[in-house]
């Protein structure tokens, strides 16, 4: 039987993309499994690692790897756009490739090396439909009934957000944390505030499910994009400025291509 990487030793690696941190676990060549009990106890940022999410590489005869990703608080995620990225740079620096498979959740993604330390991920077509997200009710994905007419996105993780005059002007922790909540959400929410600043350009600030503010989020990246071009705000080829940095996103026929940098942090080992 396999026994549940504990304290015994498990190498682990720390990337983030944009400061969107993540702890990275490669149990390719491990007989071992990572828990949602471990994930809290790696997660903690005083008693732990820290990370906003944990994601574990696996092997699939599907893809050329397959990801699992946890929250801070162990629940699961479908998508983590930039942990994503992270690792299939860090795959793709290590055996020479271009172009990656990966397999989530959210589907077969693809990932390429973008030129000039750039990584770019297809996080596939945004979920528009009502039951995709999910919400809990049949109703207009672009203008919720909820104070401030939010738009919902599905990424593989459903996604709330707010236009706003200013999004630095917005108390997000407060924020953040009703709206994650909010009932017409069954699965909880990623919440966004943005502001628009140019027809190809948005300045996003992020609450994510089971973490709370991060510096950036692909995921939400993409949805964000994807709502500002329902709405007629921007194209769909937009800047997504976010307190880690910036990202690029493009969305195509093929899906929602998100571009930017990524930094493999540091080594560690998990004892516990």
């Amino acid at each position: 039987m396999r026994k549940e990487a504990t304290s015994t030793g498990l190498p682990f690696m720390k990337m983030h993309g944009l400061g969107n941190d993540f702890v990275v676990i490669d149990l390719r060549s491990r007989d071992a499994v990572v828990s949602a009990d471990l994930a809290r106890q790696i997660g903690d940022r005083h008693l732990g690692v820290g990370f906003d999410q944990l994601a574990v590489i696996t092997t699939t005869p599907e893809a050329d790897l397959a990801l699992t990703f946890y929250n801070a608080d162990g629940s699961t995620a479908a998508a983590c756009g930039n942990a994503t990225r992270c690792i299939a740079r860090h795959e793709m620096d290590n055996t020479g490739k271009r172009e990656l498979t990966v397999k989530t959740e959210r589907g077969i993604l693809q990932a390429k090396d973008a030129g000039d330390g750039l990584t770019s991920v297809n996080m596939g077509q945004p979920l528009l439909d009502w039951r995709d997200i999910p919400l809990v009710e049949e109703m207009d994905t672009l203008e919720l009934p909820i104070e401030g007419t939010p738009t919902a996105t599905g990424m593989g993780n459903p996604h709330c957000t707010f236009f706003v005059d200013d999004a630095e002007a917005i108390p997000l922790e407060t924020f953040g944390a009703r709206c994650e909540y909010h009932p017409l959400f069954p699965e909880r929410t990623n919440v966004q505030v943005v502001h628009v600043l140019g027809p190809d350009h948005l300045r996003m600030r992020v609450w994510e499910r089971g973490v709370g503010i991060t510096m950036a989020s692909g995921s939400s990246s993409c949805a964000v994009a994807v709502a500002a071009a329902r709405k007629g705000l921007t194209g769909r080829k937009v800047c997504v400025e976010v307190d880690g940095g910036t990202l690029q996103i493009n969305w195509q026929d093929d899906g929602v291509w998100m571009t930017g940098p990524t930094a493999h942090v540091f080594d560690g080992v998990w004892r516990g």
